[in-house]
């Protein structure tokens, strides 16, 4: 029996949203290749949000049941 969440590999997807953004950004997709590449690349990017959102959830349950809570900012554009 697998299960969904093992089965999802958020640097996998976000590898494969990033070469459809470059084949788009390429300019030689026709109109409807184009159109799914962006309906695919949107549920990507949903994928990797929902992956995101889970894994803080995680954290924050993690560090409230060590009872070291302290919010921190965190910045998505920083590497």
């Amino acid at each position: 029996m697998s299960d969904k969440k093992n089965d999802f590999n958020f640097e996998e997807k976000l590898r494969e949203l990033e070469q459809l953004v470059t084949r788009m950004e390429d300019g030689n997709l026709g109109l409807e290749e184009s159109l799914d590449a962006f309906e695919n690349g949107v549920k990507l990017v949903k994928e990797c949000r929902q992956a995101l959102e889970a894994a803080e959830q995680k954290v924050k349950a993690l560090t409230s049941a060590e009872g070291d809570t302290e919010d921190l900012e965190l910045d998505p554009a920083a590497d």
